[in-house]
């Protein structure tokens, strides 16, 4: 993660995704936020930085809104929930597809124009959705985020008047959230945009964005 030689670290498989594919409620950002405070409750984990990309982003700021004293820290990259606009056109694609060809170009379209996505990467999420549930469990989770072609959305002047250090970091060249969401946020949210990258900012400028994490981490203390 970046993180770990510093900070104890937590990467967590939001319901209906990697190791939890089998949680037996389709996954939103409320769901995911539920989840997620059912760990750190089951590991005794207090107080926490909290840093999320896309709906973990939008599951991420759930959590501060309910629970404000556990979270010293949100970075949020490319979230989803910061205005009714998203690609649904290319969600439902990327949750139906199943062939390396296919998810290569639909992955594409997650990255900046100048990024050059690894072959591997289209292979792996191949071979990952020959178990038929991967599939099903994704295209429940993009209708269960998506209202029609548009997002749901979250109380952003709630959210900005929350008394913690809050990062939205975005790519320009996002293709499924528009970067123009984060226009316009309420004064207390440091917003920090990359030029080059896509939705997937947190690959694109890696470095960049764990040191953006870091700052917000330094500042809480």
């Amino acid at each position: 993660m970046g993180l770990a030689g510093s900070w104890r670290s937590l990467a967590f498989d939001l319901p209906g995704h990697g190791g939890s594919l089998d949680y037996p409620k389709t996954c939103n950002a409320v769901v995911a936020a539920k989840a997620v405070l059912d760990d750190l409750e089951a590991m005794g984990i207090g107080k926490v930085h909290l840093a999320g990309h896309s709906m973990g982003g939008a599951a991420a700021a759930v959590i501060a809104l309910r629970r404000p004293e556990l979270v010293a820290s949100l970075s949020l990259l490319a979230p989803g929930g910061f205005g009714p606009e998203i690609n649904q056109a290319l969600l439902r694609r990327y949750a139906a597809q199943t062939d390396e060809e296919g998810l290569q170009m639909v992955l594409e379209q997650f990255f900046g124009s100048e990024f050059r996505l690894p072959r591997a990467m289209a292979g792996y999420a191949a071979q990952l959705r020959q178990d038929p549930h991967v599939c099903e469990s994704l295209k429940r989770t993009a209708e269960a985020i998506l209202d029609g072609k548009r997002q749901k959305t979250l109380p952003l002047d709630e959210l900005g008047g929350l008394s913690l250090p809050i990062k939205v970091i975005w790519g320009r060249q996002d293709r499924v959230i528009p970067v123009g969401q984060c226009v316009g946020l309420p004064a207390m949210i440091a917003v920090h945009i990359f030029e080059k990258a896509g939705h997937m900012v947190h690959l694109e400028a890696s470095r960049e964005v764990l040191a953006l994490i870091r700052q917000s981490i330094r500042s809480a203390r």
